[in-house]
């Protein structure tokens, strides 16, 4: 016991252990140390998010807007087409202004001729309506499978960098001389999923929102369809 604090002690200086340094490291920084391939990627990577981002918001505020129509439209047009009011049924439909006013407004546009081809014209109205709200959201899909694979391409690069590294370093593995390469290849994997993960839930979230405008529209369709098909 004497001989370890004999050994503490020199020149009458107690010597105390060294406290071990934490190192830390920002997201910016951790961007900046991948190297330029990385950095390239990265930026990719981020505009595919800003892209994605913007679209989601875009088309959920339209579907939004889209979805929404008075619990007494159906009720109003009905009135108006068994007093033969055609043309107060058409105005009523172009105030409203919705896929579900623009689906019965061309059927209102086609009474006195077969309910076929009522019925025909009204369907093919509502594909265009869909088309509409489907506007660009398959380049969400896109993204949230691209994101992924460009994160994966970044890996690959970062590897191919780290083993070019070592294989000039002489034999002599330092984790300097890898640091560039595994940071490339470590951030360009986590920011590809991340775009991917967030593509994919914006997707299959409007695709939900829009399957709910979609039946909408075809359940005032058929109401419609059936007011016409009541005899008088």
């Amino acid at each position: 016991m004497l001989n370890i604090l004999l050994l503490n002690i020199q020149d009458g200086v107690e010597v105390l252990p060294e406290e071990s340094v934490k190192k830390t490291l920002s997201i910016i920084e951790l961007i900046s140390s991948g190297g330029a391939a990385g950095q390239v990627i990265i930026a990719i990577l981020f505009l595919l998010l800003i892209v994605a981002s913007y679209i989601y918001f875009e088309r959920l505020f339209a579907i939004k807007a889209a979805s929404k129509i008075d619990a007494n439209f159906m009720n109003q047009i009905k009135d108006y087409v068994s007093n033969g009011k055609i043309d107060s049924a058409q105005m009523l439909c172009a105030q409203v202004n919705s896929p579900v006013s623009r689906l019965i407004g061309k059927g209102i546009s086609r009474i006195g001729k077969p309910l076929a081809d009522i019925n025909t014209a009204i369907e093919n109205a509502g594909r265009l309506e869909i088309y509409g709200l489907e506007k660009n959201v398959s380049i969400l899909a896109t993204i949230s499978g691209a994101g992924p694979m460009i994160g994966f391409l970044g890996t690959v690069v970062g590897m191919i960098l780290a083993i070019f590294e070592l294989a000039n370093a002489g034999g002599t593995i330092e984790m300097d001389v890898l640091a560039s390469g595994l940071y490339t290849a470590m951030t360009t994997t986590v920011a590809g999923l991340i775009v991917g993960i967030i593509g994919y839930i914006a997707y299959n979230h409007l695709v939900v929102k829009t399957d709910k405008v979609v039946y909408q529209m075809e359940a005032n369709s058929l109401e419609f369809l059936d007011h016409l098909n009541e005899p008088i």
